[in-house]
This record gives C-alpha cells, sequence and structure tokens, in this order.
C-alpha cells in the first residue's frame, strides 16, 4: 500500500495505525479495489477506500477494451471524486450515501475515503422483497426530489452509465434495424424532458445496502451520477431485480409507490411548477427510459436475461409511437 496515502489516511481519521481487513470488491475491468480498513485509537474503528488505479486496468469482462471506453472510465472516477466534494453532503438520511472522509491522488492513482456502512447497513440483497424494493424507492424518490432543478456541474451533464454519446461501440452492434435507426429521438426525448434532477445513474440492487430491518437503505457508487430524468433510475433499478412476469405483475403498483413518495418529498420543498405536470412527464417517459436501456443491451450483451418479452413490448410500443 502506497506509504503517502497511510500518512494521509492516518491523519484524516486521527488514527495511529490502520490495516487493510478485507477486499469488498475489484473494481470493473481491474481498475483497482474497495477494500475495509482497521483504524487504532480513531473515532472511527473503520473506514472503506475506494483505490483508483487508472493504470492497472486489464481485459473488459465482456470484450470491450477500447481507447474510448477507458477514458468514459476515466471520466467516472474523477465524477465520483466531484460528487463526493462537492455535492454529497446535499444528501438527508432519507437518501443516505457514505460520508466522504477525504480523498488523495497522486498521479493515476486515487484513493475515496468514505465512511463504513456495514455499521448501520450491513446487508446486501441478491433476492429482493415487494417491500423492499420499495425501500429503495423511497430512497430514489427522495434523491430525486432532492436534487430537481439542479444543474449538474462536476458530474455527468446526462446521467447513467449506458447513455448514447458514451456507448458508440455498442451502438455500431445492435442488430435490431429499427430500434437503431430511431436510438438517437429516443436519448432526444429523455435528454430534452422539461423537468429534470439528478439520476444516481448505477441504481441496481447490488448498490443498495440494507438495514438490519430491511426498511433503511444506503446508496453506493456514483460513477454515473449526473443529469436527467429521474424515471431512468426507476426503470432500470425494477429491471434489475424483478423477473418478466413480476414486472408486468407490478409495474402499476410500484411505479404508483414512487410517484406517492416523490410526491410528499416535492411537498417539502418550493418549486414554481406543478408536481402533476412532473409525474405525466415522467409516467410518459416510463416506457421509453426501458427501450433506451434496452438499446443498451442489444447492443453490449443480446442474449442477457433482462432483454425478455416485458421489455420487448416496450420497445415495440415506444418504436410504434416515434
Amino acid at each position: 500500500m502506497n506509504s503517502n496515502f497511510i500518512d494521509y489516511l492516518l491523519k484524516v481519521t486521527d488514527a495511529t495505525a490502520c490495516t487493510e481487513v478485507e477486499v469488498i470488491q475489484l473494481l470493473w475491468s481491474g481498475y483497482g479495489r474497495i477494500s475495509r480498513f482497521e483504524l487504532e485509537n480513531s473515532s472511527l474503528k473503520t473506514v472503506v477506500v475506494k483505490f483508483i488505479d487508472l493504470n492497472k486496468a486489464t481485459n473488459h469482462p465482456r470484450g470491450w477494451n477500447t481507447n474510448f471506453s477507458h477514458q468514459r472510465k476515466v471520466k467516472s472516477y474523477q465524477v465520483e471524486t466531484n460528487w463526493y466534494q462537492l455535492w454529497s453532503e446535499q444528501c438527508t438520511e432519507a437518501c443516505k450515501i457514505p460520508t466522504l472522509i477525504g480523498s488523495f491522488t497522486e498521479g493515476d492513482r486515487q484513493w475515496i475515503v468514505l465512511e463504513d456502512l456495514n455499521t448501520n447497513y450491513p446487508l446486501c440483497k441478491t433476492q429482493i422483497t415487494l417491500d423492499e424494493i420499495k425501500v429503495c424507492l423511497l430512497w430514489l424518490a427522495n434523491f430525486h426530489a432532492q436534487f430537481l432543478n439542479k444543474k449538474p456541474n462536476g458530474l455527468w451533464e446526462v446521467g447513467t452509465y449506458w447513455h448514447l454519446a458514451t456507448r458508440p461501440n455498442e451502438f455500431d452492434k445492435i442488430e435490431h434495424a429499427e430500434l437503431k435507426t430511431k436510438a438517437h429521438l429516443i436519448d432526444e426525448r429523455l435528454n430534452n424532458c422539461h423537468y429534470k434532477t439528478i439520476v444516481h445513474g448505477d441504481a441496481k440492487l447490488a448498490n443498495f445496502c440494507f438495514a438490519k430491518d430491511g426498511k433503511k437503505v444506503a446508496a453506493v457508487d456514483f460513477q454515473y451520477v449526473g443529469g436527467g430524468c429521474g424515471i431512468k433510475d426507476v426503470a432500470y433499478f425494477l429491471g434489475s431485480c424483478l423477473s418478466n412476469n413480476e414486472l408486468e405483475t407490478y409495474e402499476t403498483e410500484l411505479l404508483d409507490y414512487y410517484f406517492s413518495e416523490l410526491h410528499k418529498a416535492f411537498k417539502t420543498t418550493q418549486f414554481s411548477f406543478s408536481f402533476i405536470e412532473l409525474e405525466n412527464e415522467w409516467r410518459q417517459l416510463y416506457p421509453v427510459a426501458c427501450t433506451d436501456f434496452m438499446r443498451f443491451l442489444l447492443g453490449w450483451m443480446p442474449t442477457h436475461q433482462k432483454i425478455n418479452n416485458y421489455n420487448r413490448i416496450m420497445v415495440d410500443r415506444v418504436l410504434s409511437e416515434l
């Protein structure tokens, strides 16, 4: 471990010693790792450190090794640093994220030191109940309400990791002729929506940490946070944890719940526009957001399990209306 970073970590945490006790996760494509450090004689028992080495990229798991994809990753880590340094303090307990403790850079290597969520949010789930889905939707509703109408300075101008301008290689591989022809129209509809917020950009189940009682969550991984329509997060999240049949069964109930919670959060703030107008626009854009993500998947991995009948119907519906 880099001695200069260790010196920084001890200083920023007022610790006398530290030990890397666990590698929580390796970063995608070999760009580094996320680790847990134990601290001695500090008010913090542990911290989580995200270590990024931009020179250490290896092979992409899906074979997407291009300079373009590398530059996208480089920007994503700068965006995440900007998020924690410039934006994260605006998050409330209703949209809990790890507190930034510090960040350290040396050449092409970077370390982000964060609160260890394991104390209060120790559960990472691969299976989820309907009530737990609603807990995540509650987080998203409060997050989107908190950042309504805010310009994403220092973040991605258009949030989400799959947005069209950042995925030319995947776009070239799409075999669905009509979707490929109309992809830019879909992108424009989403990007030109009237009511915008800050979107998480990768709001999948794996990026939510649950409290022991399952009634609260915190979110992590802000590499693709940026501007846009909040319903993109919702469409992506629901697709990340529900099967084809579950999406068909629970779509209305879950969208209604999200908008009811968004409305509650909206009422605690001062805006000069009607919530009904925002809800109507975002509801209409839900199938468009689903279709936009399908555009990415059909180029990136056309055999992916998320390409199901529910989403095929969404694609056909949207394309017929363009």
